[in-house]
């Protein structure tokens, strides 16, 4: 059975406003450039005001309006902000499909291969920690690294350590043709050394 994503109910969620309000502003323009408006148009013609008067004027007086149409417009932008951050995160796959070769698959979890590859590369000499998480798609992943250094290690040799040692290992035994990484290196912090 099919499990719909929370990515495509966004997907058609957005594709369903969107048209809406196409739709809608396609209308408001036909009309502003003179289109017969429909019977159940809120406006007669293109000369019409949005808000008469009355409707304007309806709340001036009263002192709880300007703070709830604030308020209001704050949550709203709030939300939107929300609702951004979260499409805009990258998302980690749960899982790796593995191809096993007999025509079916495994599934490999996401985690336990990020957690084998970081203590891989903790391992050697010059890394003081190792955090790794898994990026792409199910069938295609890759690895984000973060290594952070001890003041005497070698860059290079430690990337050409944690390229031919851990991210080979973890290719091979999770049977991908390739796993991408982006390794980033961040040298470890440390008090100067007194000299008496």
């Amino acid at each position: 059975m099919r499990t719909v994503r929370g990515g495509t109910v966004n997907r058609v969620l957005l594709a369903v406003v969107g048209l809406l309000l196409l739709a809608l502003g396609g209308a408001v323009l036909a009309v502003g450039l003179g289109a017969p408006p429909p019977r159940w148009w809120i406006h007669s013609g293109p000369h019409d005001a949005l808000l008469t008067e009355a409707e304007r004027t309806r709340w001036e007086h009263t002192d709880w309006w300007w703070p709830a149409v604030i308020g209001g417009l704050a949550v709203l932008v709030l939300l939107a902000l929300w609702w951004l951050t979260a499409a805009l995160r990258r998302r980690r796959p749960a899982d790796i499909l593995i191809d096993t070769g007999d025509g079916d698959g495994a599934l490999l979890r996401g985690r336990t291969l990020e957690a084998a590859v970081a203590e891989d590369a903790a391992r050697p000499r010059g890394v003081a920690s190792a955090s790794v998480v898994l990026a792409g798609r199910r069938k295609a992943p890759g690895v984000r690294a973060r290594l952070r250094l001890e003041p005497d290690a070698q860059p290079r040799a430690v990337l050409a350590e944690f390229t031919d040692q851990a991210l080979a290992r973890a290719r091979e035994s999770a049977g991908l043709p390739s796993l991408p990484a982006e390794v980033r290196l961040k040298a470890v912090r440390h008090r100067a050394e007194r000299v008496t």
